[in-house]
């Protein structure tokens, strides 16, 4: 028996095992990929192209308003009391100025209908029609403002991840290198060339770097989730990036100027351009408002009229009616709703124009400030790089005048501090350049989808 529940727990961690391995999807992704999956499964995305399906299916409810409306209906009514009429009791051969109480009808009564109706002009129609197609323009570019908005984004993660990793790198070569540092000390400690605090020294020096490690490990992982929940992608999902920082260009290839810059390269431009013109569309509506609206129209019905609930019986006759027509309504005072109707819409257009000078403002200063920030944190990063490569080299003078005898220890944790401060200020620059790249990509309308 005993045997029995090992085996069956075995096979129940096994098939746990299996079910866990199946459920971790593994994935390599270049950071195009990265922003292809999060087109498809990113939810902002989801729901900005539900947005626009909405808007279409706006568009073709108002353009079914100026089509054919038919319109079916039956009323059957049982007057449990017929009405009770009053006609001139001399009808009857009564008194001359009296009246007679009279019940006429039939108590059951039905009637079945058909109307039809044709509108066959609307200025305010024709107008709110083009202003839903409008509508679902700016419904479009609010799509392509999402999807640009969530390549800035996913590509910020992603490089995230890259410098991390990095920096992971560098922390392990770190380790390493402190951790022979350590035992080199050691060993000349034992021998009596070096003093106990010597040792003492490099041995907190390298626990500190090894909880760093761990930080740093952590921060990688993060880093990952980070990106993962930017894709719309499964947290548990084992992925694995394969592009590098290298292939990243970070100098501006020419002279950028806001003087000759084309706005329409900028969603954001467009979408201010659809308001303008909702705007413009809006005031024509209002003045179409001083215009008549026509329609035509058609109905058809039949009425039947019983004393038995035999409405149904085909024997008997239903009564016919049927007629055409046509109606022109025009407003002729309205008490000046209209004019004042008009004049905020006119206000509505100056707030438009005013918008269109503030995007125009504020994508010079954007552009503006994403040149400068980017030649900034490039140039940062060259220097970084060279104050990484000349504090490796005082590291490696200092840890061979140790093993030579004629220099300490101290001199050497000295050495191995300001070359971690290098490496942690070259990340920073790193980091920066990378954000200031995709920050002036996004400002230069570079990106696009």
């Amino acid at each position: 028996m005993k045997h029995f529940f090992i085996f069956l727990l075995s096979g129940i961690i096994t098939t746990k095992t299996i079910a866990q391995t199946a459920v971790a999807e593994s994935l390599s992704f270049t950071l195009k990929q990265a922003v292809d999956f999060a087109m498809k499964n990113q939810n902002d995305i989801k729901n900005a192209l539900l947005d626009e399906r909405i808007a279409k299916a706006n568009v073709n409810e108002i353009t079914t308003m100026g089509l054919p409306q038919i319109n079916s209906s039956f009323d059957l009514k049982d007057f449990i009391e017929i009405p009770t009429s009053l006609v001139p009791a001399e009808f009857f051969g009564g008194d001359e100025g009296t009246f007679a109480a009279v019940k006429f009808g039939t108590q059951y009564q039905a009637t079945a209908g058909l109307d039809a109706s044709q509108l066959l002009f609307s200025g305010d129609y024709f107008l709110g029609l083009k202003a839903s197609k409008t509508f679902l323009e700016i419904s479009k570019k609010s799509t392509q403002r999402t999807k640009i908005e969530t390549t800035a984004q996913v590509s910020k993660a992603y490089y995230t991840v890259l410098v991390n990793q990095e920096r992971m790198s560098l922390m392990n070569a770190n380790v390493t290198r402190l951790k022979k540092a350590m035992d080199d000390t050691k060993a000349l400690y034992e021998n009596g060339f070096v003093e106990k605090i010597d040792y003492d020294r490099i041995t907190v020096a390298y626990n500190n770097i090894v909880v760093e490690q761990d930080k740093v490990q952590r921060l990688v992982l993060l880093a990952n989730h980070l990106l993962k929940f930017q894709m719309g992608m499964d947290i548990a999902t084992n992925l694995t990036l394969t592009d590098k920082l290298e292939d990243l260009t970070l100098e501006l290839k020419e002279n950028i100027s806001a003087d000759k810059f084309d706005y329409n390269k900028r969603v954001e431009y467009n979408l201010f351009e659809n308001q303008k013109a909702l705007a413009k569309l809006d005031l024509k509506r209002n003045r179409f408002l001083y215009l008549p609206t026509a329609y035509a129209y058609g109905s058809i019905s039949a009425n039947a009229q019983r004393n038995e609930f035999d409405i149904f019986d085909t024997k008997k006759s239903w009564f016919p009616t049927a007629l055409i027509g046509a109606k022109v309504t025009m407003p002729i005072f309205t008490s000046g709703q209209r004019h004042f109707k008009i004049q905020q819409a006119k206000l509505k257009y100056q707030q438009a124009e005013n918008n269109m000078d503030f995007i125009k403002k504020s994508i010079d200063l954007e552009l503006a400030n994403a040149v400068t920030t980017l030649q900034n944190a490039s140039q940062s990063l060259d220097i970084q790089k060279k104050n990484i490569a000349l504090a490796e080299d005082v590291f490696r003078v200092a840890k061979l005048k140790q093993e030579q005898g004629v220099g300490s220890s101290l001199e050497v944790l000295t050495a191995e501090t300001v070359l971690k401060e290098a490496q942690t200020n070259y990340f920073n620059a790193l980091f920066e350049a990378v954000i200031a790249k995709i920050n002036f990509d996004k400002a230069n309308g570079t990106i696009q989808q």
